[in-house]
């Protein structure tokens, strides 16, 4: 049996979604995060780091979500549905780059803005002008300053790929999903800008497997 802990809003969702995708059989456990947008100390009693994602497979206990995806396509994905065969240079090069790329490229600016925002939310009155000042030159100059190129780079790819990986869905386009759901918080991206990847946002988000994962675990909200 299979086992996730699933912390809200978190990448954890990545999980629950592909775990949905499989068909596997598989518990939950779902955890709130605390007042200050920490994960619980719960966590802490499953694995020491008690961050999320958390698997209990086969008597291991997975962190790391693109560890555990790739641990789970390898053992659960056997007619390799999910992930483009060896033999298919093209797709495997753009599901492997795509499935690295979020983590790598496209989180840290957006954790960066998150931890900035949270901390403006959290500051006394007193000094959150000044937060705010501050928050607002990490944006500029830090924060949309990594994130225009990428985003650019992301787009133009979409133009001629329905999924990240090619013609079909994969566990890219799962990786990829939070980071792109992040960045569309707020404001939200351009639409005429970003319009790839804005449709490739919703057909994501139509599918059936994903529909029930926020049934169970939760919408992501940012």
């Amino acid at each position: 049996m299979l086992h996730l802990h699933h912390l809200e809003n978190s990448r954890s969702f990545r999980i629950l979604w592909l775990l949905e995708e499989l068909g596997a059989d598989y518990q939950l456990t779902c955890y709130n995060r605390t007042k200050a947008y920490r994960a619980p100390d719960s966590l802490k009693e499953v694995h020491p780091l008690g961050h999320a994602p958390i698997l209990e497979a086969d008597g291991r206990t997975l962190i790391e979500s693109g560890f555990i995806i790739e641990y789970l396509l390898k053992h659960y994905d056997k007619e390799q549905q999910f992930k483009p065969s060896d033999d298919n240079e093209e797709a495997w090069e753009n599901y492997t780059f795509w499935l690295h790329f979020a983590e790598a490229s496209v989180m840290p600016p957006l954790v960066m803005r998150l931890v900035f925002t949270k901390v403006v939310q959290q500051s006394p009155m007193l000094i959150k002008p000044v937060s705010k000042k501050i928050q607002a030159q990490i944006e500029k100059n830090m924060v949309k300053s990594s994130l225009d190129p990428i985003f650019a780079m992301m787009e133009k790819h979409l133009e001629d790929n329905q999924w990240f990986a090619g013609a079909e869905f994969s566990a890219a386009d799962i990786q990829m999903h939070l980071a792109v759901l992040g960045a569309n918080a707020g404001e939200g991206l351009n639409r005429k800008k970003y319009a790839n990847i804005l449709n490739w946002l919703k057909r994501s988000e139509e599918r059936p497997a994903f529909k029930r994962s926020e049934e169970k675990g939760g919408r992501l909200n940012f």
